[in-house]
């Protein structure tokens, strides 16, 4: 090992960029000054070291899931207006910003007219789940179900339902906007099946329950969609007027 200060600055680049510690090497020179003028203890300089690297890390990580999430635009809890939304229950979507729905292979369902906040919800507790680490993926009910059928096609729908299994959440918005044919609905029966207990959803739709049999072209197929999703989930009904037509009122 070399002594001299100039061959130690050497050695540390080397060792910085051999271990893929980037912020280690851009922060140890500032922090030995920090250390040394508070008369920080050799494991206190380490441990704040390897903070700054493990925070930028994590931070990056944070960044990359949301980008592989395919969000269509970023939305937060707090920006969330629930003084527009009083039927919203903060205490369970407080609850469920825990991501602990997650890890139980639960499940959140939006449901309500449009405009009420239902996707901007299911987003918002999407990037919670990226912020604690982990995989999500979001799209709305009709491009899975194309998504699908393309698997299906291809004779590749087992293996797609599988890699599906490896994203911890999926998104499921616009339920009930466009009604599904009856290959459609059972290639969206496939899915919801495939995550059952197995995996995390959120799903978001303008239709009440009772209407599912409209979306999904036949009853029984939606009851046993149905009986699937709720046996292990939270049901939050949104209400009230929507927010686009507010927005558009108030700038007149």
């Amino acid at each position: 090992m070399t002594t001299t200060g100039r061959e130690i600055t050497k050695d540390l680049a080397f060792f910085c960029r051999a271990l893929g510690t980037p912020v280690i090497g851009d922060v140890y020179a500032d922090l030995a000054e920090q250390a040394r003028g508070d008369g920080w203890s050799h494991e206190q300089y380490l441990a704040a070291v390897l903070a700054r690297q493990v925070s930028s890390r994590e931070a990056n990580g944070t960044r990359q899931r949301i980008a592989r999430a395919r969000f269509p635009s970023l939305k937060t809890l707090e920006d969330f207006n629930f003084d527009y939304q009083p039927k919203a229950p903060r205490d369970v979507i407080s609850h469920l910003a825990t991501t602990t729905f997650i890890e139980a292979a639960s499940n959140v369902v939006l449901l309500g007219p449009p405009g009420v906040g239902k996707t901007h919800l299911a987003i918002a507790l999407g990037v919670k789940a990226a912020q604690a680490g982990h995989s999500v993926l979001f799209d709305s009910a009709t491009n899975w179900v194309r998504r699908l059928a393309a698997a299906h096609e291809s004779g590749t729908l087992p293996d797609e339902l599988k890699r599906l299994r490896r994203y911890r959440l999926l998104i499921l918005d616009e339920i009930g906007y466009l009604p599904f044919d009856p290959d459609s609905a059972n290639l969206f029966f496939q899915l919801i099946s495939a995550r059952y207990e197995q995996g995390a959803l959120i799903l978001t739709s303008n239709l009440p329950f009772a209407r599912w049999g409209e979306a999904l072209s036949d009853d029984v197929v939606a009851a046993a969609t149905i009986d699937r999703i709720v046996h292990h989930a939270d049901v939050i009904a949104l209400d009230g007027k929507s927010f686009r037509t507010r927005n558009i009122n108030q700038n007149r």
